[in-house]
């Protein structure tokens, strides 16, 4: 499983409680886990890289969400890289969360729904089972993906 299309910065979080069976990186669900950043540390990261775009993977970002909120929101405002973002939780589960949705604005791509091993699919892009929606958020990549759902902008 690739995390976007292109050359990504991938910012793996620690924390999870959807847990699903056959997780790719069962190691993160700890929030325990994983080594402590500053926004500052990771921005001077993704600054640095003139080339890659960024994807939000897990653990879940949205379990870190204010911490992802306020990156995500430096990040649009101090570049011009676009946003994918894995979470187990599906958009309207997200957009009905006052706290939860505050990342949403920030975001150009959202790959929702939890992995369900049952349905696994090696042949998806960029998801690992076909409940999984890979959502734009703000007007389309140049890249056509299968699979992907158009919705009105949440903005």
């Amino acid at each position: 499983m690739a995390d976007g299309p292109g050359l990504r910065i991938s910012i793996y979080c620690a924390g999870c409680l959807h847990a699903c069976k056959g997780c790719h990186n069962p190691q993160s669900w700890d929030i325990a886990n994983g080594n402590w950043m500053t926004i500052d540390e990771i921005m001077d990261i993704i600054v640095k890289d003139e080339f890659s775009n960024v994807s939000f993977s897990g653990g879940d970002p949205f379990y870190q969400v204010e911490a992802f909120t306020e990156l995500a929101r430096r990040i649009k405002t101090e570049t011009k890289k676009t946003i994918w973002c894995w979470t187990g939780f599906l958009l309207e589960e997200i957009q009905a969360d006052e706290r939860l949705s505050k990342l949403l604005p920030y975001l150009d791509v959202l790959v929702d729904g939890p992995f369900i091993l049952e349905q696994r699919d090696t042949h998806l892009h960029f998801r690992g089972s076909p409940n999984q929606r890979i959502i734009y958020l703000t007007p389309k990549e140049d890249d056509v993906i299968p699979g992907t759902v158009d919705i009105i902008p949440f903005r």
